[in-house]
């Protein structure tokens, strides 16, 4: 099917694709705004709930070795319909869970089927669009935080008519489990790469700790750390931030959540075709910029209606920096999308164990609203850093990567 607006094709291969990000997206919004009242549940305190950082990125990092040889050895459906079930396995533990311990080992599990259905499905896209990834990677991402928005809002339903966060969370593994079936329909070949075939472009590099080489990968993979650290530490404390400042209920603080995921959901929309016009690189500088605006208003907020207007606007920021760094990452290692997606998945497991973490300890020592002065640091450093990689870009030309068509486009 045509798509004038944004120049690259939106076939049964590109939309099945799409569906891990649906998945990964209501995992995020729905169980991240939950764990203050997990926390609250549990009797635990903020930095034993930021343990699920923790475990989500220990399942990532482990995630970043794996992607690459479960598509080399059994294809890239085989690997998503896999982790799809790891997700499904990983939720049901979760919301089942009756003690810390329990719910830590579920996330585990979740987070290893989540960074694998994830990696998978990024690269692919690359794959299939080429020059145009950015655009099809950003509105995949963006598919994803729009679904993703009713999350904030389940769990804030769900608690006030006395269900809890659990109903909410649960229902990632009904979308995991219809993913899988959507992406077995689809033909093995072209980006839904065969087995024994990473990259139809070039020779296979599976190891995550090799594949970024040049100074502008090194450059998008600091901004994707950064990204990734400011969308964890926000989305799992604002709605403590939220109570601490407001006086708000748990239910309408977790509720919140959805102005910074439907400032997410807006701006990759609007990223994905403008990307194809204007630099990735200005764009991603820019995002973090708008992100610390959005923290200013957030931070000051005394009420919910103003918090959620800060939280929205921080949600314009966030919500293009992690597509534009990983679309400009896979750009700079053609032939080698999926140890590159490994390497942004290991770098990523890293920023997720030690941002909520490390929050949530601040929170416990300083109080949520001192410990969130982070946030705007995190971001003037992913800004100069996208600035540099731009400059470092310019000199040395990004490569674009190409394929033939799939099966399914035939």
């Amino acid at each position: 099917m045509p798509a004038p607006r944004t120049g690259f094709p939106r076939d049964q291969l590109t939309l099945a694709l799409y569906g891990p990000f649906v998945v990964w997206g209501w995992l995020l919004y729905s169980f991240n705004p939950s764990v203050p009242l997990l926390a609250d549940e549990l009797g635990i305190s903020d930095a034993q709930a930021g343990l699920h950082g923790t475990a989500m990125a220990t399942g990532g990092i482990l995630a970043a070795f794996l992607t690459p040889r479960l598509v080399r050895r059994w294809g890239r459906r085989a690997a998503v319909v896999i982790a799809c079930v790891c997700i499904a396995a990983g939720t049901t533990g979760l919301v089942a869970a009756p003690a810390l311990g329990w719910s830590l080992a579920g996330m585990f599990v979740m987070a290893v089927g989540g960074n694998i259905a994830i990696s998978a499905a990024q690269a692919g896209l690359a794959l299939r669009h080429g020059s145009k990834a950015s655009a099809a990677l950003t509105e995949g991402n963006g598919v994803g935080s729009s679904v993703g928005l009713l999350g904030p809002l389940a769990v804030g339903a769900c608690v006030a008519v006395g269900w809890g966060w659990r109903p909410a969370v649960a229902v990632t593994a009904v979308l995991a489990v219809a993913t899988a079936l959507v992406i077995t329909r689809i033909s093995v070949g072209g980006a839904m790469t065969p087995p024994d075939v990473v990259d139809p472009a070039g020779p296979p590099e599976p190891s995550p700790v090799r594949a970024v080489r040049s100074l502008p990968a090194r450059f998008f993979l600091g901004t994707l750390v950064a990204a990734i650290a400011l969308e964890f530490a926000t989305t799992y404390w604002a709605t403590g931030l939220v109570i601490e400042q407001t006086g708000a209920g748990p239910g309408i603080a977790a509720a919140t959540t959805a102005g910074l995921v439907a400032g997410m959901s807006l701006i990759r929309f609007v990223v994905g075709p403008l990307s194809l016009r204007v630099a990735p690189t200005m764009l991603l500088a820019v995002a973090f910029l708008v992100a610390i605006g959005g923290w200013a208003i957030l931070w000051t907020a005394t009420t919910p209606t103003v918090a959620i207007v800060g939280l929205f606007v921080a949600g314009l920021g966030y919500g293009a920096q992690y597509p534009l760094s990983i679309a400009l990452l896979l750009a700079t290692a053609p032939g080698r999308a999926d140890a590159t997606q490994a390497r942004a998945t290991l770098a990523g497991g890293v920023a997720i164990g030690v941002a909520p973490f490390a929050l949530g300890a601040l929170s416990d020592a300083v109080g949520t609203h001192q410990a969130f002065l982070v946030v705007p640091v995190i971001a003037l450093v992913g800004a100069v850093v996208a600035f540099l990689g731009g400059r470092a870009a310019r000199r040395t030309p990004l490569a674009s990567v190409e394929m033939e068509p799939s099966v399914a486009d035939r």
